[in-house]
């Protein structure tokens, strides 16, 4: 075990050493030698030492000496005891060790070492503890040994507590553990040394009184101090008499006192002296009471007051006042509230015994206390606290139960009362439904829903917004749940049947899981079938039925729902599914299974996957079905997607594996001559083993350069679950997920049958290939497989050219490239013992064998690369930045040393690490020296860095220097040169990989120490920390700062942890100076937001242990808002940084690090005060840096704004009484600010001028964030409606709109009616003098609350007929007499709102009014009129007759209102009733040639866009859905036609303008009779199409050529006419491989028509088919209609890539770095080598029927002769060139690892044996083609050429491997 260095290693070791042990019978144990006994026993207790950090290993240990303690228990308990005697025995001397060494020395520097070294040492304390805990023999000996261990640790805790490092670190809080460990487990031991009259205990004495130190607060921690309270309340418990116990209990609840008092214990007494005002101390001891105290104490009283008890009278008091400080411990104290209620429930028959009345009753303060703090909190935007409150409700309810039920009070009115008050919370509040839960059970199902009917809809809401998903679906499950009980106990229980449970649930749910199912929001979608469904079929099996009932297939949504309906039925009821709907499951799992949703598939695969049981194999079909599954989803764009499949691989494997160890456990059980038993196995077998092989062998013909990164990352991710489930690898990482113990049995019978090698040589080269990918993904993936599953060892010729390779890489400029070498070092260093013989040849290193010589060796190796190349740089930076760059020895230095399972202390000594620290340095220096243009400037300590031009110059004379010459004086060009780039790249990266590599080291370094050895002193740390500084001082690249935090916060947080006081210092010295450069000025402006100044501050406030009370984060906060406060001086220089910005932008870092988490949320009242203030400034760098603080700020306080998939709402989750509650000091702040901006528009004077207050539109945003419609019981906020209502007479627009929306925010529900009738009954009449804005922002205020009363109360009303009157009599608003548009637009909008309850004679005259508006025209421009249009379409249309009316006067209004017209249109209405579509249509289609002249291209775009939506309709690009019921007159439509083919043709107009153009001549086109002319211009329409599918073309050009084929290509197919039909068809395979996932969804569509229409299908719906399968479905229609038709051969043979191996071949020998950056192809998802394989089996096709068409005959054969010499010396040459590569052993060499990385290489080849393909099946089908050479000597060289490729790491796709084996696929 010793050699098994894991932690999970050692347990499985133990494990199976005990199950050894546990089996030998007691008898033979007893019979055993005493020697060897006593020998074991030894043995065991060594391992327990051994293991003392690993509880489970611990106990398992413990588990096998309890065994031997049967056997004789005297001899375990003697050893024990002589394990354990060196450290409870106070009169012996322990060995000493270096930790404890350390610790006397710091003991005699304060006179504190005691020279008998009576004190525990941390690994005592660790010893003690867990024998204490884990061990029974151990508490057994220390039960005898209590007083020696007693006085050791009274001994020990004054040397701890004077020590900071000590008692803020694990040290003090073991030594608190160990205490209560032994107050707990010996108590009957202690309690006579406390409670007893004579005993006297100076040790217990000691140890009280520095508990109550701990606890006080003179230890940091605040973990140490909880569980010192908890040890304290422990001791209390060991009293032997209640009362003496309920005293001490009485008088630890002094701690809540501010002056010094004394505790007494028993005989024990402490004087505490609080130090501070935290309430940790309030916290530890009221935890630790209600934990450790039995309730004979909790309930007793003080002194004489009988009627007290310390639960409710002591404890209650100290609990409310801590929920009511700060948010930071807030999380403790309602744990400590939910201790203390679940406590009274444990009491309460003894309080109702001692008082005789009820605990609760209705209105009494202890009531109304615990409601008020369980419903002020509920918000908290602490984590945890909402579940603490949550559950104190339940505990609250269910007191209240309890008592009324004691006291006979059958009415319980609390209940009531308080669904009343749940129910007036908005749906969007989270709190409402986790209420509901907790209330229903005392309700019942029938009342909560007749009180509150809209529960349906508020749960889909609920599920279609991600943070209230969990809350709405519990009371989902808490509805149906309590539903089934009451059915189940009701009158009728006896007689219902499932079926009949099933119904009564049907009534009232069927509908809405319906429709969430069904729904088109993806979220309600997912969360109904992940969250709804399971738990329905869970309580309602039956209801299966119901839901299926009611599905259609070829209905959007339903497919999706019946896959997830039978999938979590199958999982849920562990029963078939398949049995459900007979034969047709099968069908529609097809179906499913290649729908073009990705989330119907998924659901689909999940379905095929599962299983109840995992042993259960899966069917044949099921196996088949899965194999052409994955074959279509090799190329997924989502990466949800691609996780999700390998997941459900993973079960479809675990079912085969398992299923087949079944089969085989099976055999072997059985008995011999049972053949048709054995028959079944084999077949079960053989389909396992098989489809693994299968599958094992797929991803590597899609691993070559030439694939798509989507397709590379599925196949990998496929592979890692084939290697992580059917190989015997254990994996020491990892607790689940272990292979079966006796896999190797079905490993061992795959392997006989030659399959299951998934490790040979050809796969790892493959996987070798792929570390050099472009994508880190797929190299880390395979670095990871190769690791992992393959040989522990390269061979010598693979390690060799690796070797050689990353040598190469790691000397490259590219970044990316570098990584790669980087990543090939880590790989090689552990994969072979041998394998960098190069390294220690070159660096003169004589090293043995080993995995830590070898990566000693390797990193010495490393370090003088990098010391060459740091002497190359400082020789010659630019030819430096190209040959020998530094950023690639660092990250290659960095997973050496880092990532490798090697310890660091095997790798590197002292010398060895200063020397690489000295490297950092020089380097660091170096690098800022050239960006400074001065190399001995960036040494200094000066601050100030260059800027970007500075840089820019100094970079410029360096390459001017290099060059030879001086920098030109001519005109500059605005991009950098290669040079330039070269050398900010390097500078750069380089500086961000120095911060990450020397963070991780240090960290590494840290993590792996043992005490007394370290391999950093203190002034390396301090050189380290000048490193980090001046590179995130220096340095202003932001990915260069940002990557050196990463490195700089673990080198903190390591410090930080350190006990040694000097190096824990080192990051509050960094902190101090830093503070001192943001308070000093500069003479110089750093950057817009301090550079790396603020990132260095944060790092360092971040590494801050967040147990400890953080006072780094208090300081830094403190000074950075004293330094943003002080006054500017008076001449202050706009174009220098000013300490005060500095400290703002550092505040806004602070604020928006992650790591602070909610510790910052303290500091929140001051931090938003001062950056509100701050607007003010006159100093624009101050108030633009105020403004980020501000909104950083906000986002922090509110939360992450909740998303939605429907329109979700504006505001967070948190009302503004709970915003409030937690932020008290800016209620009155932000009061004054509204309170001054309304007293500022009240003062006449001011009338007529724009007097700005920068803070209150601020201000105003964050009122509105707030979640409306929480009812404010306290009335604390009706001073903000005064001030917001005044704001309606703001002269600036977006003031008024802001105001408008924080009034709703902040008006209670029960005012909106009131403060309507205010506003409506203020709305002027026509000769009333007013404010246009005022008028305008009442309005604006009336729409906004009209907007959420008539959500909240839809019913007409009194107070609704009086806000309506008063806003009928208002109607002139709306007139010509109102000159302002702006206000007849938000009057208008009103109207809108109140639409439904407006009289019919209203609703006539506005409409006229309108109407009239309409032909009047325009005499002068009028600000706001276009808006005023816009709002009266959109009320106007909205009646049927009006909008026909204002459509058909369409060409007679001015062109102002036809442009807001077809916005209307645009914007989705006026698409669903047919009449109106079609007059629509009619009008705009008349128009047409008018708008296509107009000089506007915006008009002309949105025209179109209008016309084609108006006859397509909302979403369909079907042409069965195709308005056609007012075709143009021939003419126009002619006319029309080619203005628009003849913009495309010329490419006039833009992108967007002619992408709707493209669409709207198709669907013209589609209404030509002539035919001649139809032809005519469907061959332009081609043309058009065929140079707009190019890759390069805009994606919504692509896009529109795919909705063209759609529209226009499907009739085209009924003109028979083959060459346009082939050409459209050729168009539709291009775009099914666009990059575009959206073209090549919507080119599917136009294959699953064609294929819709070509089967005859009687259904209505086409079924839409995903990518995948739209490209053979194409294919098969082109071969079975027009297989002899010209340009059919053509169209196949255009999408093979191109032969020319030879320039192929010198352009992979010649690559190199070039450039900086690679130019992706522009069509990088294009793969031509799955096309060669999708297009091969039509090409065979072709050959077979050369005799069926003479003129397909004559293509095949002049094809023949065009291309067979061709073919066939490229394949001689090929073959040659390969025998020059390999030697007959076929070592693999450095250019062969090269070519492998051609992309271009692996696609000629396929291409090459394509063409070769065909040409020998054209051959061999028929005897009139030339034949050039003999076809089996061309079949056998492709043969030997597969064989050899494949041999050396180049796999093709499966259709060509079968073919050149002879299988071919025809």
């Amino acid at each position: 075990m010793n050699r098994s260095s894991g932690k999970r290693c050692q347990e499985r070791c133990l494990e199976e050493a005990s199950q050894l042990l546990i089996r030998i019978p007691e008898a033979e144990l007893r019979a055993l030698d005493e020697t060897r006994l006593l020998l074991l026993v030894r043995l065991l207790l060594s391992m327990q030492l051994h293991v003392v950090r690993i509880s489970t290993g611990f106990r398992k240990v413990d588990q096998m000496l309890q065994h031997l303690a049967k056997v004789d228990h005297q001899m375990v308990l003697r050893e024990t005891q002589e394990c354990l005697d060196s450290t409870v025995r106070a009169e012996q001397v322990p060995e000493i060790s270096p930790y404890l060494l350390w610790l006397s020395c710091v003991c005699i520097a304060h006179n504190l070492y005691n020279s008998s070294f009576q004190i525990l040492s941390f690994e005592d304390l660790q010893r003690v503890s867990m024998f204490l805990e884990d061990s029974a023999i151990g508490r057994e000996v220390f039960q005898h040994s209590h007083l020696s261990l007693l006085t050791k640790l009274s001994k020990s805790f004054p040397v701890v507590l004077q020590q900071q490092p000590l008692r803020d670190g694990p040290m003090c809080y073991l030594a608190a553990k160990t205490c209560l460990q032994m107050f707990q487990l010996l108590s009957g031991e202690v309690a006579p040394l406390v409670w007893g009259e004579k005993e006297d205990s100076p040790a217990m004495q000691v140890i009280l009184q520095a508990l109550m130190d701990v606890i006080l607060g003179q230890c940091c921690n605040r973990d140490t101090r909880l569980l010192a309270g908890t040890a304290v309340a422990m001791l209390i418990n060991t009293a032997l008499d209640d009362r003496a116990g309920a005293a001490a209990a009485w008088s630890l609840l002094q701690v809540s006192h501010s002056e010094p008092w004394l505790l007494t214990v028993g005989v024990l007494q402490a004087r505490c002296s609080p130090t501070g005002e935290d309430g940790v101390d309030m916290l530890a001891v009221s935890k630790g009471l209600l934990t450790c105290c039995r309730p004979l104490i909790l309930l007793s009283s003080h002194l004489d007051a009988t009627e007290t008890s310390l639960l409710l009278n002591g404890l209650f008091p100290l609990v409310h006042a801590l929920c009511e400080q700060k948010m930071d411990r807030l999380y403790f104290a309602f744990e400590v509230l939910t201790l203390w209620l679940k406590k009274v429930k444990e009491c309460l028959a003894d309080i109702w015994t001692t008082t005789g009345v009820r605990l609760l009753p209705d209105g009494s303060s202890l009531q109304k206390e615990l409601i008020h703090i369980i419903w002020t909190n509920a918000e908290s935007p602490v984590s945890g606290v909402s579940d603490f409150v949550r559950g104190a409700f339940s505990l609250l309810l269910d007191l209240y139960n309890m008592d009324c039920d004691k006291f006979c009070e059958t009415n319980k009115p609390l209940y009531f009362t308080l669904l009343k008050r749940v129910i007036k919370l908005p749906w969007e509040c989270k709190t409402k439904y986790q209420r509901l839960c907790s209330l229903l059970p005392y309700l019942g199902t029938d009342t909560v829903m007749d009180q509150y009917p809209e529960i349906p809809t508020h749960l889909l809401k609920c599920l279609s917004t991600n943070h209230l998903s969990p809350c709405g679906s519990e009371l989902y499950r808490c509805l149906i749940l309590q539903h089934r009980r009451e059915l189940c106990d009701g009158p009728q229980s006896l007689s219902r049947t499932e079926t009949d449970l099933a119904s009564q649930w049907s009534k009232r749910w069927r509908l809405f899981l319906h429709e969430a199912l069904t729904s088109d929001v993806t979220l309600l979608q997912n969360n109904s079938s992940t969250l709804l469904l399971p738990c329905t079929i869970q309580v309602f099996p039956s209801a299966v039925g119901n839901l299926l009932a009611s599905l259609d297939p070829f209905t959007p949504g339903h497919l999706h729902a019946w896959a997830c309906i039978m999938s979590s039925y199958r999982s849920t009821t562990l029963h078939s599914p398949w049995a459900l709907q007979g034969s047709s499951s099968f069908e529609t799992l097809q179906l499913a299974l290649g729908s073009a949703d990705e989330k119907v598939r998924l659901a689909a695969v999940n379905l095929l996957c599962c299983s109840p049981k995992t042993k259960v194999a899966p069917q044949t079909e099921e196996v088949s079905m899965m194999k052409v599954f994955i074959q279509q989803n090799l190329n997924s764009d989502s990466s949800s997607f691609r996780q999700h499949l390998q997941a459900a691989v993973k079960k479809f494997l675990v079912r085969i594996r398992d299923g087949c160890l079944a089969q085989i456990r099976g055999q072997k059980s059985k008995k011999k001559g049972d053949a048709v038993h054995s028959d079944r196995t084999q077949d079960a077998l053989e389909q396992g083993i098989g489809f693994v092989e299968w599958l094992g062998q797929l991803p590597y013909g899609y691993l070559a350069p030439g694939h798509s990164y989507q397709r590379k990352k599925t196949a990998l991710l496929l592979l890692s679950a084939v290697l992580e489930t059917c190989t015997d690898t254990w994996s020491p990482d990892k607790k689940k997920g272990q292979p079966p113990a006796n896999m190797g049995s079905l490993v061992n019978v795959a392997r006989q049958r030659g399959q299951w090698d998934f490790t040979c040589r050809t796969k790892q080269l493959v996987l070798i290939s792929c570390l050099e990918d472009s994508t880190n993904e797929i190299r880390e993936l395979s670095a990871g497989l190769l690791l992992r599953y393959f040989p522990p060892r390269f061979p010598d010729d693979v390690a060799a050219a690796l070797l050689a390779r990353t040598k190469n890489l790691l000397c490259s400029p590219r970044v990316q490239e570098a990584q790669m070498g980087a990543l090939m070092m880590k790989v090689l260093l552990q994969k072979s013992e041998d394998q960098l013989e190069d390294c220690r040849n070159n660096s003169s290193i004589a090293v043995s064998g080993g995995s830590t010589h070898n990566t000693s060796s390797a990193v010495k190796f490393l370090i003088r690369e990098l010391e060459e190349h740091y002497v190359a740089t400082k020789a010659d930076m630019m030819l430096a930045a190209r040959t020998k760059p530094v950023h690639g020895v660092l990250i290659a230095l960095q997973r050496c040393l880092i990532e490798t399972p090697c310890s660091v202390y095997d790798t590197l000594d002292h010398s060895l690490t200063v020397e690489v620290l000295n490297l950092l340095e020089n380097l660091s220096h170096l690098l800022l020296g050239v960006l400074y243009g001065d190399l001995d400037a960036s040494a200094t300590e000066k601050d100030a860095l260059p800027s970007f031009c500075d840089m820019g110059n100094a970079i410029s004379s360096l390459i001017a220097q290099s060059s030879g010459g001086d920098r030109g004086d001519g005109e500059e060009c605005v991009l950098l040169s290669e040079e330039h780039s070269l050398v900010l790249t390097c500078c750069w990266v380089s500086l961000k990989e120095i911060g990450i590599f020397l963070g991780s080291l240090v960290e590494k370094i840290y993590s792996e120490s043992k005490p007394g050895k370290c391999l950093l002193t203190k002034d390396d740390l301090m050189r380290s920390s000048r490193i980090f500084k001046n590179i995130l001082l220096k340095c202003r690249h932001w990915g260069a700062v940002e990557g050196c935090c990463v490195g700089f916060t673990k080198f903190c947080t390591s410090l930080l942890s350190n006990s040694d006081a000097e190096i824990s210092d080192i990051p509050a010295h960094m902190l101090k100076e830093g503070l001192q450069v943001v308070e000093s000025p500069r003479l110089t402006s750093v950057t817009r937001r301090a550079a790396g100044l603020p990132m260095l501050i944060l790092c360092v406030v971040s590494a801050e242990r967040p147990c400890k009370s953080r006072p780094l984060l208090t300081h830094t906060m403190h000074s950075l808002l004293q330094t943003a406060q002080t006054p500017l001086p008076e001449n202050w220089d706009q174009t220098l940084d000013l300490p005060q910005v500095c400290a703002v932008h550092t505040l806004q870092a602070m604020v928006r690090g992650s790591g602070l988490g909610v510790a910052v949320l303290q500091f929140a009242p001051a931090v938003a005060i001062l950056s509100l203030t701050l607007l003010s400034s006159p100093c624009w760098a101050m108030r633009n840096a105020a403004l980020q603080l501000y909104s950083s700020l906000c986002s922090r306080m509110l939360g992450q704004r909740p998303s939605s998939e429907e329109a979700g709402p504006t505001q967070h989750s948190m009302s503004p009484t709970a915003f409030f509650l937690h932020y008290p000091a800016l209620q009155p702040f932000l009061l004054g600010e509204l309170r001054g901006a309304a007293q500022d528009l009240q003062n006449p004077s001011n009338e007529a001028k724009l007097h700005l207050q920068p803070s209150l539109f601020p201000v105003l945003t964050l009122l509105a964030q707030l979640q409306p419609g929480v009812q404010d019981s306290s009335e604390t906020l009706s001073d903000f409606l005064p001030p917001l209502l005044q704001l309606s007479a703001s002269p600036i627009y977006s003031v008024r709109v802001m105001a408008s929306k924080a009034l709703v925010a902040i008006t209670p529900p029960s005012d909106y009616m009131r403060i309507l009738i205010k506003l409506a009954a203020q709305l002027p009449g026509p000769e009333e003098r007013c404010c246009h804005n005022q008028l305008h922002g009442k309005l604006l205020q009336i729409r906004a609350i009209l907007e959420k009363a008539l959500y909240l109360f839809s019913a007409p009303s009194a107070d609704l007929t009086e806000v309506l009157r008063g806003v009928e009599v208002s109607l002139w608003l709306v007139t010509a007499a109102q000159r302002c548009p702006l206000v007849r637009a938000a009057y208008l909008a009103v109207v809108d709102q109140l639409r439904t309850f407006c009289s019919e004679a209203y609703l006539s005259k506005l409409c006229d009014i309108l109407n009239q508006e309409f032909q009047t025209p325009q005499k002068e421009l009028q600000i706001g009129l276009t808006s005023f249009h816009k709002q009266t379409v959109h009320f106007l249309c909205a009646d049927l007759t009006w909008a026909c009316q204002i459509w058909d006067n369409f060409s007679r209004v001015n062109p102002e209102l036809r442009l807001s017209l077809v916005t209307w249109l645009m914007d989705g209405r006026g698409l669903h009733q047919r009449s109106l579509r079609e007059v629509i249509q009619r009008m705009l289609q008349s128009n047409l040639r008018e708008a296509l002249l107009s000089h506007s291209v915006g008009y002309r775009s949105t025209y179109l866009a209008a016309l084609a939506a108006v006859m397509t309709g909302s979403d369909s690009i079907s042409p069965q859905h195709v308005l056609l019921s007012a075709p143009l007159e021939e003419p126009l439509l002619l006319e029309c036609l080619n203005m628009l083919l003849g913009d495309l043709e010329n490419q006039r107009g833009g992108p967007e303008f002619l992408s709707q153009a493209l669409l709207v001549a198709s669907l013209l086109l589609i209404q030509l009779s002539d035919y001649r002319i139809k032809i005519s211009m469907f061959q332009r329409w081609c043309s058009i199409l065929e140079c707009q599918r190019s890759p390069s073309a805009p994606e919504m050009l692509r896009m529109k050529c795919a909705e063209a084929l759609c529209l226009a290509g499907v009739p085209l197919m009924s003109l028979g006419e083959s060459r346009i039909i082939i050409r459209v068809i050729h168009t539709g395979l291009y775009l099914l491989q666009d990059q575009s996932q959206q073209v090549r969804m919507r080119t599917a569509s136009f294959t699953s028509i064609l294929h819709h229409m070509h089967r005859g299908e009687t259904q209505t719906r086409v079924h839409q088919v995903q990518v995948n399968q739209a490209l053979p479905l194409l294919l098969d229609l082109l071969l079975e209609k027009y297989w002899d038709a010209t340009g059919t051969l053509e169209v196949l043979l255009s999408h093979l890539p191109q032969t020319d191996l030879r320039s192929v071949l010198r352009e992979a020998s010649e690559r190199g770095c070039s450039s900086l950056y690679e130019q992706d192809e522009a069509n990088v998802f294009a793969e031509p080598s799955v096309m060669s394989a999708h297009v091969l089996p039509y090409l065979l096709q072709m050959a077979n029927r050369y005799s069926e068409s003479s003129a397909l005959a004559q293509s095949l054969k002049v094809w023949a002769e065009e291309s067979a010499a061709q073919v066939i010396n490229s394949l001689k040459f090929y073959k040659e060139h390969q025998s020059g590569l390999f030697s007959p052993a076929e070592t693999l060499t450095p250019v062969w690892l090269a070519l492998l990385r051609s992309p271009r290489l692996h696609s000629a080849l396929c291409g090459l044996f394509t063409r070769a393909l065909f040409l020998l099946w054209l051959w061999k089908s028929s005897d009139d083609v030339e034949r050039i050479c003999d076809p089996s000597s061309l079949h056998s060289t492709l043969q030997e050429l597969c064989s050899l490729l494949c041999r050396n790491g180049v796999h093709f796709p499966s259709a060509l491997t079968s073919a050149v084996a002879g299988d071919l696929p025809v």
